[in-house]
């Protein structure tokens, strides 16, 4: 498995090889451009010289709002954003002992994996994870990312559907971008009309 979602080889290797890179993609995907969106963990990478949850929940808040605002931007709203990442991350160190990967792969109740509706419930709990963000998080876990619990397509619904463009779950190629793309603007045309 290898994401593709940035065209930035560093920065899809960071997402592929690092759950919290991931998770951080996905909250600031929010008003701006998807890849941008996704690139903000390596350009977060590239100024701290990590992705760590522990790191980040105790690095100072006015500097990292300073590592949000160098340029290129992490974010548009750098100081929202940067805010947000780090209550994630100290979330994420508070209830998953620091590992984002928990989130999917710890067990329910301490026996089997959690299933698709309980990681959806999960990624709901997070600080800046509504439903729709959580649904589309959880059909990337499955589409991309070697999910495999129980119901996780009807927990997703509708983005956990095969075959579909929809977002940032869907895209494994500039050309299943292309095709997001088109299916959000279209969707925001039937929106407008």
């Amino acid at each position: 498995m290898a994401l593709t979602i940035t065209g930035d080889a560093d920065a899809d290797a960071l997402l592929t090889d690092n759950p919290l890179a991931l998770l951080i993609g996905m909250l600031l995907d929010q008003q701006i451009a998807m890849e941008t969106a996704f690139m903000g963990p390596e350009k977060i990478r590239q100024r701290i010289g990590s992705v760590d949850s522990r790191e980040i929940a105790a690095y100072d808040p006015e500097a990292f709002i300073e590592v949000f605002r160098q340029t290129p931007a992490v974010h548009r709203f750098p100081g929202s954003m940067a805010d947000r990442v780090r209550t994630l991350c100290q979330t994420i160190v508070d209830e998953w002992g620091g590992d984002a990967a928990a989130i999917w792969t710890r067990p329910s109740n301490g026996t089997g994996d959690p299933d698709g509706k309980e990681v959806l419930k999960r990624l709901k709990a997070l600080p800046g994870f509504g439903d729709q963000k959580a649904r589309i998080f959880l059909a990337l876990l499955g589409k991309q990312y070697g999910f495999a619990g129980a119901g996780w397509r009807e927990a997703a619904a509708p983005y956990g559907e095969e075959g579909s463009f929809r977002s940032v779950a869907d895209i494994t190629s500039p050309e299943t971008l292309a095709k997001v793309r088109e299916y959000k603007r279209a969707a925001k045309a039937a929106a407008k009309a």
